[in-house]
């Protein structure tokens, strides 16, 4: 695979990371996500496609959390595949997960894999701390 491809692919995510898990832009999910989308690692009762990504960002992220910042610390690309080792930081200001706002900042750890196609995200897998941060916001209520 050349590397100009890989480069392309990682260049998919980081846009994916800023414009929608930062920014929430509509316009940018029509475009980035693959019709065919597959979530492998979504929670149990979220959709598994399209929806359930948007879902997850708009009604649990965006929520609870406001002055969203993705932080990107490595990245590696092989064949269609992009991993990332990241951050997701904002501070608690909204309904989150069940948990009423805290004022408190949160970071969640995440590391994800990406099968991009056609410049699209077309499958995700990814581990998270995500309840675990919900969590500890409801056992400091």
């Amino acid at each position: 695979m050349n590397l100009d491809l890989l480069e392309q692919n990682k260049a998919v995510v980081r846009r994916f990371n800023t414009e929608l898990i930062e920014q929430l832009n509509a316009e940018t999910f029509k475009t980035i996500m693959h019709p065919d989308f597959i979530n492998h690692t979504a929670a149990p009762g979220v959709d598994k496609g399209v929806a359930g990504i948007w879902y997850t960002f708009e009604k649990v992220l965006h929520a609870g959390l406001s002055n969203i910042k993705v932080t990107i610390y490595d990245q590696i690309a092989e064949g269609n595949k992009v991993t990332t080792r990241k951050t997701i930081s904002g501070k608690h200001t909204g309904t989150f997960m069940g948990v009423s706002a805290t004022q408190k900042e949160v970071v969640i750890n995440v590391i994800d894999i990406v099968h991009v196609k056609d410049g699209q995200y077309f499958e995700h897998w990814g581990i998270n701390t995500l309840g675990a941060v919900a969590a500890m916001l409801a056992s400091e209520k």
